[in-house]
């Protein structure tokens, strides 16, 4: 073998074992390139997925919030309702007349008298003044002591025994409203 056989096969197989690295190169680039494309569907996957979570997160968030704002607005609605309900009464009540205010006042006054002993005086709306008047000259030891803002009815007192009896339409009503709220309100806003 000559020289240069022997140089050319170094050569061919110079060039073989490159070729076969350079194919182990271009494989192992291949399945690297493929791994990264692969983790990159996953990462994608991933983002696409929280993304997703929270978009459905942040709508059920502002569901929540519109039912709730809608549930605060019906609540409100249904005081200032109430409240306007509550204000006809009382105008209706203040506006107790003749006869059937006297006859209420009566017997607000008889209620409370039934808790004094000794001198009293009796209190009221401005408006009932000579009613009251006229109330406490049938008893012996009571007086009209003056103004109460109130509806109407009395409110009788007694410096001696410290003792105060509010009998009022205002108080009574406070106390019919309360106990019926629940029935009122059904009957407005039946469901």
């Amino acid at each position: 073998m000559s020289l240069e056989t022997v140089a050319e096969d170094i050569r061919e197989q110079a060039r073989a074992r490159a070729e076969e690295i350079r194919e182990q190169a271009e494989s192992e680039a291949d399945e690297i390139i493929a791994e990264a494309e692969a983790d990159a569907d996953q990462i994608r996957e991933q983002r696409l997925d929280e993304v997703e979570r929270t978009i459905e997160q942040e709508r059920d968030q502002r569901r929540s919030s519109a039912k709730l704002e809608a549930k605060q607005a019906r609540l409100e609605a249904r005081r200032e309702v109430l409240q306007s309900v509550r204000e006809d009464v009382e105008s209706e009540i203040a506006a107790i007349e003749g006869e059937q205010r006297e006859e209420l006042t009566r017997a607000l006054l008889e209620a409370a008298m039934t808790e004094f002993e000794g001198e009293a005086e009796v209190y009221g709306r401005p408006d009932d003044r000579e009613l009251l008047e006229g109330l406490a000259d049938e008893y012996d030891d009571l007086s009209y002591g003056g103004e109460y803002d109130c509806l109407g009815g009395v409110v009788v007192e007694s410096e001696q025994s410290r003792v105060r009896v509010k009998n009022t339409f205002d108080s009574i009503l406070a106390d019919v409203w309360e106990e019926n709220l629940r029935e009122i309100s059904t009957k407005l806003f039946d469901q």
